[in-house]
């Protein structure tokens, strides 16, 4: 077999090596497979592995090859977060009422990075039904942040983030329903790529909350997070929130990317106080690049940025306590019967033994507001600020071209830091949760590392709905002024 380094190679680069038949699907995966092998023991990105699936599947990859099919994913084995269905592997969403549950059908998603040729080699971690930031509260085990050990990937796709900075998978998808994607990949030093809501289908993909949750890849670049997005983006049947919009071609979007006369918006309301002054330093470094290589930078307001987590943490516990109640130990999942053999019993017993502490917090929490009596006081009112937050970027957006701002306010933090303090995890949202109100597309790419710690650090870009041809264009470039 070709001697195959995982960490050194891209999408991009493998899919040409293939073609030169440098190395078969089949060496490729067996490369992954045998560093998934080798370096998850210490860093825990993978909850399963589907060895035979992913090595039946890269031999049907070499024989189109041979026949003379190609793709730009056609054979790439791709890592894929516990939260998307994948036909005969597990989809527990890291949670214990879903263990031993596997899936019948495929998520949208997967079936078309299948359809563009790419392997499902494994299943990787995340927070409990994506609640988290830091990938601590999956019911399985903790992932360590192969970029910084001793701290969290980020959340809820640590596993994913993890997965692709460790070495261990060319790319991964994940989910975002606050930062979700953004956070784990500025945390792990990769590029995480949030689409517009309504770009990528939800089909398949066990609900968090529905006007949030968006399904996006995490890479080592921005040319592989443009080839993964344009595989899975379009119109879907199954999902009546997915638009029917033309999928450009995202790559195309990237030839002769350039920041000059980019028009960028540096918002005051994300350089505040209580962020952590290595992170600012490097992202308003980035954002000097950025004008040095002819960006024009403006300082703007999103007046109603401060009230975006109360909203969020309004909005999201609120479509989870509808999403999740659906887990009640009957249809599948976890069935546990209480002494006295009753209904109730059955749901007291499946849910309190199933769901997570961090799950059952945030149903309690969203099954408050929606109460009677508190419905109009928390949940209409978070609406209407809702709306706020998403006219800020209307204006804003009426200005300039693209935001640019930190995907965090801190850069990884130690396992455990934020144990017993839910509140000081949620506020890590702050930059990032503004962008799933208003629908926004959002991407994260490094832009250096803290000079104390050498902790990896993201620049977080937003554009607005359905502008990932900006967006990508924007970050490519930035890629490139970065790396000079």
């Amino acid at each position: 077999m070709a001697e195959i380094d995982i960490s050194a190679l891209t999408v991009a680069s493998a899919q040409e090596a293939m073609q030169r038949g440098d190395f078969s699907s089949e060496e490729l995966v067996r490369a992954t497979l045998a560093a998934i092998e080798e370096r998850d023991g210490a860093i825990g990105a993978y909850l399963s592995v589907d060895a035979d699936g992913a090595l039946e599947a890269a031999r049907e990859s070499d024989r189109r090859r041979r026949e003379g099919a190609s793709g730009a994913l056609l054979g790439v084995p791709v890592a894929m977060k516990d939260i998307f269905n994948v036909a005969g592997q597990p989809c527990t969403c890291a949670s214990r009422i879903l263990e031993g549950y596997v899936s019948p059908y495929d998520a949208t998603v997967t079936a078309r990075l299948k359809a563009a040729g790419a392997i499902m080699c494994g299943r990787v971690n995340m927070d409990e039904f994506a609640m988290g930031t830091s990938t601590e509260h999956s019911a399985f085990k903790v992932t360590q942040n192969p970029a910084a050990p001793g701290r969290v990937p980020g959340g809820s796709s640590g596993g994913s983030a993890a997965a692709v900075a460790g070495g261990m998978a060319l790319a991964s998808m994940g989910t975002d329903t606050g930062g979700s994607i953004r956070q784990p990949a500025s945390f792990c030093g990769c590029v995480g790529l949030k689409p517009s809501y309504g770009r990528v289908s939800r089909y398949g993909i066990t609900a968090f909350a529905s006007s949030l949750d968006q399904a996006g890849p995490i890479a080592k670049n921005v040319r592989d997070a443009a080839t993964l997005l344009g595989a899975i983006a379009g119109a879907d049947p199954h999902d009546q929130t997915c638009l029917d919009r033309p999928v450009p071609d995202y790559g195309a979007a990237l030839g002769g990317a350039s920041l000059e006369g980019l028009h960028i918006g540096v918002p005051k309301e994300y350089f505040i106080e209580g962020t952590d002054p290595e992170v600012m330093s490097r992202v308003r470094a980035a954002i000097d690049r950025a004008a040095a290589a002819g960006a024009r930078v403006e300082e703007i307001s999103l007046p109603h940025t401060d009230c975006a987590i109360a909203v969020y943490y309004i909005c999201a516990t609120a479509e989870a306590s509808a999403n999740l109640a659906r887990f009640d130990g009957i249809r599948y999942g976890r069935r546990r019967l209480g002494p006295d053999a009753s209904l109730q019993s059955l749901y007291d017993r499946s849910r309190t033994e199933g769901f997570g502490a961090e799950v059952k917090r945030r149903i309690l929490l969203g099954t408050y507001v929606l109460s009677s009596g508190y419905y109009d006081a928390y949940y209409v009112r978070a609406l209407k600020a809702r709306t706020l937050v998403r006219r800020d970027f209307d204006e804003a957006f009426a200005k300039v071209d693209a935001i640019f701002c930190p995907v965090a306010p801190t850069a990884a933090y130690p396992l455990g830091s934020t144990a017993g303090d839910p509140l000081k995890a949620y506020l890590g949202d702050a930059f990032t949760v503004p962008a799933n109100l208003a629908g926004l597309c959002g991407i994260s790419i490094p832009c250096g590392r803290t000079a104390t710690d050498g902790l990896p650090v993201g620049l977080q870009i937003l554009c607005p709905p359905f502008a990932e041809e900006r967006l990508l264009a924007a970050a490519s470039a930035m890629e490139t002024a970065l790396a000079q």
